[in-house]
């Protein structure tokens, strides 16, 4: 039994954001049935390189693909047919939570809005997500997360400082996406919880561009508060020094090193100086508080970019680490699937995949003592469940499957 069996979401979102929120409810236990266009399918199927290799060393899926799609149920279904958008109602009568990204106005063309579902089920929550949302004056453009990361201020404050030669970045991986995504599946929960109290349903509206202003979090409330906009620190803190990356003593092979400290109140800034054997600085009245340090920046990161140079990462780690000073190593991708941490919290799981049966994907990190994930199905081949989906749910005979696939609506 898991968190959220008996919870059907029929799905009709595609690449990040939507697919995010609709695989944490189906790890979680939900059974996700993902609509997609006969054929082609999501767009993330095709946005490689990497690829899966079948057996023959020909590319199947994106690894992109894969890693947002998993537990979930695949059905083919063409939504610009008359056809094709009745198949949709007749399956959202059957469940709890439709989902979907397309842009505003999209829905209702085909007949499948809020509005139209709700009069063919009461209690079903309705999760649109989109750039700007259902409403003002930009609802009707569309919405990817590069430009929200722009537009909502995040590249602002992201990069090194303009007076070291910085300028705007984006963060790494799409962050606007999948925080818009965990935001959706929290309200869609609740509206889960409130449609089991009431028998009602209700329309849950996400947009990127909301999202990513919420996550601006102390940063935006330093600018309410202050009226004055932060620039970009690099991986300097805007309210916490010293809690950025520091260059230490070269590595063997001669190549710069770094680590980083991550100092967050008066005591641990203490132990560190005891460690740096700097402890004059813990008492300085300049750097004591680290209301003392963030007004003095200037001249207390000089020093210590000085000391940190004298010893090794794996030096400062462990002198670091024994006094309990925060602190870490800054991984790429191949030392962060090789650290003993990650193995241990199982955060690398196996699936047999219809194309490999060993394939190996990042494990949700939701740990339930109860009620843990699924692990049961891998991300489903364009398809792979339509005539399953159709029986089970609409008793579909062999001769209305044939109609539906001769009409190319399946």
């Amino acid at each position: 039994m898991n968190s959220l069996s008996g919870i059907r979401i029929l799905d009709l979102s595609r690449v990040l954001a939507g697919p995010w929120c609709t695989q944490t409810l189906a790890d979680l236990g939900a059974d996700v049935i993902k609509i997609e266009r006969p054929g082609t399918g999501d767009d993330t199927r095709t946005w490689g390189p990497p690829f899966l290799k079948d057996a023959q060393g020909a590319d199947t899926e994106a690894a992109y693909y894969l890693g947002t799609n998993r537990n979930k149920r695949s059905v083919t279904c063409d939504i610009a047919q008359p056809a094709g958008q009745a198949l949709v109602r007749e399956l959202a009568a059957h469940c709890d939570v439709f989902v979907e990204n397309f842009k505003v106005g999209d829905m209702a063309r085909y007949g499948l809005d809020y509005a139209s579902l709700k009069a063919i089920n009461p209690r079903l929550v309705y999760c649109s997500v989109t750039g700007f949302g259902q409403n003002g004056p930009y609802a009707e453009r569309a919405g990817y997360d590069y430009a929200i990361q722009g537009m909502g201020g995040l590249m602002s404050v992201t990069g090194e400082r303009d007076d070291l030669g910085g300028g705007p970045q984006k963060v790494g991986v799409a962050v606007a996406d999948l925080m818009t995504g965990m935001y959706a599946t929290v309200a869609i929960l609740a509206a889960l919880r409130h449609a089991e109290k009431t028998g009602e349903g209700q329309q849950v509206d996400m947009a990127l561009l909301d999202t990513q202003v919420a996550m601006l979090a102390n940063l935006g409330a330093n600018y309410l508060v202050s009226g004055k906009a932060p620039g970009r620190a690099g991986n300097a803190h805007q309210n916490i020094v010293p809690y950025q990356v520091f260059e230490v003593a070269p590595a063997a092979d001669g190549s710069k090193d770094h680590l980083i400290l991550a100092v967050g109140n008066d005591s641990q800034y203490a132990k560190f100086c005891a460690v740096a054997n700097i402890p004059e600085l813990a008492t300085n009245p300049l750097f004591a508080t680290n209301r003392n340090r963030v007004q003095n920046r200037g001249q207390l990161v000089p020093i210590l970019e000085a000391v940190m140079k004298t010893r090794s990462k794996a030096d400062w780690l462990a002198a670091l680490e024994a006094a309990k000073v925060p602190c870490g190593a800054i991984n790429n991708l191949a030392e962060v699937f090789a650290d003993p941490q990650i193995a241990a919290r199982g955060m690398v799981t196996e699936w047999r995949h219809p194309v490999k049966d060993d394939l190996k994907l990042v494990s949700s990190p939701m740990h339930l003592s109860a009620t843990p994930v699924r692990t049961d199905l891998p991300p489903p081949l364009l398809g792979q469940h339509t005539e399953q989906v159709l029986r089970e749910l609409l008793n579909y005979s062999d001769a209305k499957l044939s109609e539906l696939k001769g009409g190319k609506t399946i």
